[in-house]
């Protein structure tokens, strides 16, 4: 049921007189003081009786909360003002303060003037001198006004978390672009050596490999060179891929000059560096490049080399690669050799 807003003029009686039946002897002048007290907050309050849960007191703020007046609430339980979906919860947490010497402290949420607010409830049971409770009193703090402004804030500082991370997920994106070719979306040959020293020192201070590969984009057919430097161009995006496609997030490619590339394979030995690249090696020659409808093939020669079983330098390591890529294209091209590994006689 929708219940009018206890916080309108309406609602704010004042409570006057001592609880009949509430106080015991000599008690009196202690609880009107305390409904002084409770009249001064201006909260609804209300006392209950502990085994049936209906109200013995209430005063004109707790009873505008449901709806009625304190004469029409004394008697009644919850109940009969409110929802089925609403009273259970009260009644509950009432049990769980009657069973708790100090009280306790919950949170409701009930429709007021049809509109849903958030109580803060302090419940505490008086007790007789066996320490059976006697009556259970309630003092209620409408939190609907906190709780709202506390959302906007979340939701405030949520909208501002999103932008901050779109703003440095741009930044990184704009940072990240200006250190690849634009051709071939790979990473220019400055930012790839930084990554090749990490490598190194990663490696040396871990005690693990890691393979370097040179590849060199084999000269073109005399259809792809007649067609100029579009044709050139298509065939180096087509190679930029194929890049990019065949290396993980922790591997790195990158564009060394017009025709030459180098690929860093992060933790991975020379056998398997080998088998990696001769798959990209078969793809590239069987890759389709089309433009102005004719189909443009090229092929990529490659010299693997690993760290530190073919050289334990970042120099020795590059020459390595690049002594493999050498003999490669002394075979031909389209293939793939590997760098000899060194033996130290000890």
């Amino acid at each position: 049921m929708s219940i009018p807003d206890p916080l309108s003029p309406a609602g704010r009686t004042p409570t006057a007189g001592v609880l009949e039946g509430l106080s015991r002897p000599g008690e009196a002048p202690l609880v009107d003081a305390l409904l002084e007290l409770v009249s001064r907050l201006d909260l609804p309050f209300a006392v209950k009786e502990p085994s049936s849960g209906q109200y013995r007191f209430a005063n004109a703020r707790m009873a505008a909360l449901l709806g009625t007046t304190p004469d029409k609430l004394v008697g009644t339980a919850d109940a009969q003002w409110l929802e089925a979906s609403q009273w259970p919860a009260l009644r509950t947490a009432e049990n769980a303060a009657l069973a708790m010497p100090r009280g306790a402290l919950t949170e409701h949420k009930i429709d007021v003037g049809g509109t849903r607010r958030e109580f803060g409830v302090a419940r505490i049971a008086l007790r007789d001198a066996a320490g059976a409770p006697f009556a259970l009193c309630s003092l209620w703090l409408d939190q609907t006004s906190q709780r709202q402004t506390e959302a906007k804030l979340q939701q405030a500082l949520a909208q501002l978390e999103q932008q901050q991370q779109a703003a440095e997920a741009m930044r990184r994106e704009t940072q990240d672009q200006s250190l690849r070719d634009t051709v071939t979306g790979l990473y220019q040959k400055v930012h790839f050596e930084d990554q090749l020293r990490r490598e190194v020192d990663l490696s040396s201070r871990e005690h693990r490999e890691f393979s370097l590969v040179s590849i060199e984009l084999d000269p073109l057919s005399a259809e792809a060179q007649a067609m100029g430097e579009p044709a050139r161009t298509r065939i180096l995006e087509a190679l930029g891929r194929l890049l990019r496609g065949n290396t993980r997030a922790m591997d790195a490619s990158c564009r060394l000059d017009d025709s030459r590339f180098a690929v860093l394979l992060s933790g991975v030995g020379l056998a398997t560096a080998h088998s990696r690249m001769e798959g990209l090696r078969r793809q590239c020659a069987t890759q389709i490049v089309v433009l102005e409808g004719r189909n443009l093939g090229f092929s990529v020669s490659m010299g693997v080399a690993s760290f530190p079983h073919t050289a334990h330098t970042q120099d020795g390591l590059v020459g390595a690669a690049e002594s493999a890529l050498a003999e490669a294209r002394k075979r031909g091209g389209n293939h793939v050799t590997l760098a000899s590994i060194r033996f130290e006689l000890g």
